[in-house]
């Protein structure tokens, strides 16, 4: 359509949503589907969330609008949570509550970014990183991990990047969708070369930090001289299963928080105002819920590992958090079944979906084209079943 902006057109479709879509499209015609491409937890939201929201609705005093950044006890909440679990010391004022982590990354992309702006991607990366820094008429450099190297890429990488056009980095740990976490060493490689470039602002999206199989989750505002200049990511959908309730936040330097309250203000103002007075609950409550589903996560971790070394050309690793297991499949491109033939990932996805009805997400999609991403935020019975449709189906490619 002629009247769309160059901006939409240029705009990649998110390739999480698009498989979902295919995957739903499937099942609606009867197909059995079984879907691991989205990263959303099949957990329920634990109880005494729930139960917060509805004793604020039986309240009645949060239906009108919400202040912009979140209302005040939340953030407050949140900076306690930050003070408590990761030693970082920040006001209220410094929190900006969004409708979900996306929109938060989105708002400080807005903020930071001038056209021609570089920012320092680690690759492989969350879908939306370069389309949102793209969109703010960044420019997006990707610095990429190897699967021998657990998809870490390295400080030295992160030297070589830096240009006179670098804004900003940004980078997620744990990761979406490695599973890779930095540790505390690996942080403070990369705080030492960001040491000589102090204009050069950190995003640290640390979304899955409660899905965490290291022994130590660290941010890296907490290393000297680093909090003055990240922005450090965090939500509610991953840790407390709370996808739908679309909340994330932002703890940042004050003039950082400010703009971002600005551009909220234009765009969304404040987010849902029951789903916030469930995050106080999450924030403040019970963690065992959390606790248990990393447990979980931890043993499907090991299920899936063990059952993908029965297929014969896929390639592991062992990632330390959140859902996802990222084989290399590139062994199988080139081979065909008789009538499909696979040229890359996007097209094993497709031959998966399609013979073994088993949904995935290719990895061109996160800058990773010899992979594909699997999610394992699925029951065992599910997991079981669908490695299993898997193998039979990439037996038939010669």
């Amino acid at each position: 359509m002629e009247q769309l902006s160059d901006r939409i057109k240029a705009m990649e479709e998110s390739a999480t949503i698009a498989m979902a879509q295919k995957a739903r499209e499937l099942k609606s015609k009867g197909v059995d589907v079984i879907s691991l491409s989205l990263g959303e937890p099949d957990f329920k939201t634990p109880k005494h969330i729930c139960e917060a929201a509805k004793d604020a609705i039986d309240e009645g005093k949060y239906f009108s609008y919400s202040p912009v950044p979140g209302y005040l006890d939340l953030r407050q909440a949140i900076a306690d949570k930050l003070e408590r679990e990761n030693k970082l010391s920040y006001t209220p004022e410094q929190i900006v509550v969004s409708t979900g982590a996306k929109q938060s990354i989105a708002n400080t992309f807005m903020c930071l970014l001038n056209a021609g702006d570089e920012v320092i991607v680690y690759a492989p990366y969350w879908v939306s990183y370069a389309e949102i820094i793209k969109l703010a008429e960044g420019v997006p450099v990707f610095i990429n991990g190897d699967i021998e190297n657990n998809f870490k890429a390295t400080s030295d990488q992160l030297k070589e990047a830096i240009t006179s056009k670098t804004k900003a980095v940004i980078f997620s740990s744990p990761c979406n969708p490695t599973g890779a976490v930095f540790n505390r060493e690996e942080l403070s490689a990369m705080a030492e070369v960001l040491a000589d470039h102090p204009e050069i602002i950190v995003v640290a999206d640390e979304i899955y930090e409660h899905i965490n199989f290291s022994g130590e989750h660290v941010s890296i505002a907490s290393m000297p001289g680093m909090m003055e200049r990240t922005v450090t990511v965090n939500g509610f959908s991953k840790g407390y299963a709370m996808t739908g309730w679309r909340l994330g936040y932002i703890a940042a330097p004050l003039p950082i928080a400010k703009a971002c309250g600005k551009i909220q203000g234009q765009f969304t103002s404040g987010t849902n105002g029951i789903a916030q007075r469930a995050a106080i609950a999450a924030l403040n409550g019970d963690m065992a819920p959390t606790q248990e589903m990393a447990k979980a996560y931890l043993r499907r971790r090991a299920l899936v590992l063990e059952k993908l070394q029965e297929v014969p050309g896929i390639k592991t690793y062992e990632p330390n958090g959140a859902f996802y297991i990222f084989p290399d499949v590139s062994e199988y491109f080139g081979k065909s079944d008789g009538e499909t033939t696979i040229n890359n990932a996007g097209d094993l996805c497709m031959y998966i979906l399609n013979t073994a009805h088993v949904s995935l997400v290719t990895g061109e999609a996160f800058g990773a084209p010899k992979c594909v991403r699997l999610s394992y935020a699925a029951s065992d019975e599910q997991l079981e079943e669908a490695i299993s449709r898997i193998k039979e189906a990439l037996s038939k490619l010669k």
